[in-house]
């Protein structure tokens, strides 16, 4: 099963790096970063991470394509970083790493784990926000005609049942592919 988390990691110098990354959890904890990311770098160098769960949407969005801005702690049985509004978290260590192209394969084992605030799920719009952010990831793969598409049949969850956080997001995810080209109606 692939779960939608946040992750953090750390480069030698102490420089945290926040990522989404839908991730592979099917009683371990497969991490599969692209090769030529700063999260596969920081992952080689120092073998761990923190991986987030989260209902907000609007981080995933800033850590996908923006300049995200956010609170963190020290973790506690890895040298990582932990996001203060995290629902939950598990402090990975690395195990394995196969770096075969295109995206490497990253075993780790939970050496420690917490927990935040509630996690409250999911309603539609967070729903829509996350398969808008990753549409907007891959705006090089797939025509600006079926993006622009798709966020119209996306935006009307989040007219029907967004709250501020998801509303601010979702604006902000429709000026970034606006910007790039794609012709998108009205943000809700």
């Amino acid at each position: 099963m692939i779960i939608e988390s946040l992750v953090t990691t750390m480069d030698a110098t102490g420089q945290v790096n926040l990522a989404p990354m839908g991730v592979e959890w099917d009683g371990t904890i497969v991490l599969k970063p692209f090769l030529d990311t700063t999260t596969f770098r920081n992952l080689a160098a120092t073998r761990a991470a923190v991986l987030h769960l989260t209902d907000d949407v609007l981080l995933f969005v800033h850590a996908a394509l923006g300049e995200p801005r956010f609170e963190w702690h020290a973790a506690a049985a890895v040298r990582g970083a932990v996001l203060d509004d995290a629902c939950s978290w598990r402090e990975l260590e690395v195990t394995t790493i196969d770096d075969s192209p295109p995206r490497a394969r990253v075993g780790t084992r939970v050496a420690a784990e917490g927990r935040g605030r509630e996690f409250l799920g999911f309603n539609r719009a967070r729903h829509a926000v996350l398969e808008g952010t990753i549409l907007a990831t891959r705006l090089h793969l797939i025509a600006a005609e079926d993006v622009g598409a798709e966020f119209t049949r996306l935006a009307v969850p989040v007219e029907k049942t967004a709250g501020p956080r998801e509303r601010e997001a979702w604006a902000w995810l429709v000026e970034y592919v606006r910007a790039r080209g794609v012709p998108v109606g009205a943000a809700a």
